[in-house]
């Protein structure tokens, strides 16, 4: 039985502190994989707090893969493989060819009229946009900094929003970094097209199967090697080896478009994997990571990182507004004096006076502000449509996975015809979705999926949606 003083619990909230605590015994190998934990009502009473404490601090310890539940059994620790030791050489499979999806629609970031509901938009909720603050700002940055807007900014961009975003990260993301290893680039698409030429032509990118189209058509249009690597097996990291990888695009905080969160071991693996030769390296799309609807965020594998093999990318489109082209790259401080030497005759692609205004933003906390509100607004929008699909008769004919994070869920639907026609048919009622076969590259999912974004969906034509939604499944 755990043996906790929660009066240590401090400024913590009481499931965050225990969670802390169980998830230190289980990395310090105080706990053993397999081993069973206490029930939830047993270590309630035995630590004097209430059962929901306990419930939530499992729930993020599930969510983040230290442990697993088994069906009227319980939970049981997860084995993490926490050594991170590198694996033993061993005769690798050739790579498969790999056949790129013929032309994938990208996602619209625009809400289209002529849909009562556009679930394929991952665009965010523009009439939320703090369009006075924003303003207010804009205004004292024109008046305070005329010399510096006027002035070219450096490679990396402004340091003072390097400087905030290094504070940003510490404080949300607990990611210790420093501003000098912070590159500022107008949107990932820039920023990816810098990594192909630090870390080299000769290199071969992996990317996720499914996963967004886009990122491989940027790598593919640098003339770079391309490997698509099936993530919902059981052997995703033996599968990145088998393909000839050297460097790995993932999202494991919650993944695009399955939203399924990497568990702790295979992120461990996967760091041992990159620790095998100085040629690999990672990169971390953190893209959607704001948005956990329960729990604590999941932590960033860049913390985790002790070898300087993760290279973490996020973006204030997906918080802010896809207008506004503004993301940034933490580099590990080796390659931050490689990106000097090969990279520094580049201008910052982002303008002055938004650089200065989004770092203004962030250190006088409207930052921080408006994350609470957009993360409010958006548990709104999500529990209006699942309500109205709990009361529909969609309710008995349709299953919803990974709901509790980011801006999208799963819908798994019993149709009878495929895919595309029931797309097809949907779009006649006013109703836009994309199924998620759309965004694989090879295997096909064996069953109807279709990926829900509710962002840009107005609440007040949520109803109508699942009426239309409702008619076509039989």
């Amino acid at each position: 039985m755990f043996t906790y003083d929660m009066s240590k619990a401090g400024a913590n909230s009481l499931y965050h502190y225990l969670y802390q605590c169980i998830k230190k015994d289980i990395v310090g190998g105080n706990v053993l994989a397999e081993e069973q934990l206490p029930s939830k009502r047993n270590l309630a009473q035995n630590l004097g707090i209430s059962v929901v404490t306990v419930e939530n601090a499992y729930a993020q310890l599930l969510a983040e893969g230290y442990i697993y539940s088994l069906p009227k059994k319980g939970f049981f620790v997860a084995d993490i493989n926490a050594t991170a030791e590198p694996r033993a050489q061993r005769k690798r499979k050739m790579p498969r060819t790999r056949r790129l999806r013929a032309e994938l629609t990208d996602e619209s970031e625009h809400i289209n009229p002529k849909y009562i509901a556009d679930f394929a938009s991952n665009g965010s909720d523009i009439e939320a946009f703090p369009f006075t603050t924003w303003a207010k700002i804009t205004r004292e940055v024109l008046c305070e900094r005329q010399n510096d807007l006027l002035q070219v900014s450096p490679g990396m961009g402004a340091l003072e929003l390097r400087r905030a975003i290094a504070r940003m990260l510490r404080e949300f993301r607990n990611i210790q970094v420093s501003p000098e290893q912070i590159v500022i680039g107008a949107g990932t698409d820039y920023l990816y097209g810098l990594l192909v030429q630090l870390l080299g032509f000769d290199k071969c990118y992996g990317v996720e199967d499914p996963g967004w189209s886009k990122i491989s058509k940027l790598y593919s249009q640098y003339g770079v090697k391309v490997r698509h690597v099936p993530i919902l097996n059981d052997n995703f990291v033996d599968s990145v080896a088998d393909f000839g990888v050297d460097v790995m695009h993932i999202s494991p905080a919650h993944h695009f478009p399955t939203g399924k969160v990497m568990p702790i071991g295979e992120r461990y693996r996967l760091l041992s994997w990159a620790t095998e030769s100085p040629r690999r390296y990672i990169v971390e799309d953190d893209y959607d990571s704001e948005f956990r609807m329960t729990g604590k965020p999941i932590p960033a594998l860049q913390n985790i990182d002790v070898s300087e093999k993760v290279i973490y990318l996020n973006t204030f489109s997906k918080t802010m507004t896809s207008a506004i082209r503004l993301s940034y790259m933490v580099l590990p401080p080796h390659l931050v004096e490689k990106f000097h030497q090969k990279l520094s005759f580049y201008s910052c692609s982002v303008s002055n006076l938004d650089q200065y205004v989004m770092a203004k933003f962030i250190d006088l906390g409207y930052y921080e502000t408006h994350i609470n509100r957009m993360r409010n607004l958006y548990r709104a929008k999500r529990d209006a449509l699942l309500s109205a699909i709990r009361k529909s008769r969609l309710s008995s004919v349709i299953r919803i996975y990974e709901e509790d994070a980011g801006l999208h869920f799963i819908l798994e639907a019993s149709i009878k015809c495929s895919d595309s026609d029931f797309c097809r048919q949907l779009r006649q009622k006013g109703v836009n979705i994309k199924a998620l076969s759309e965004y694989y590259f090879e295997a096909q999912p064996s069953v109807h999926k279709f990926v829900i974004n509710y962002s840009s969906v107005d609440k007040r034509n949520v109803q109508k949606a699942v009426q239309a939604f409702a008619l076509l499944c039989k």
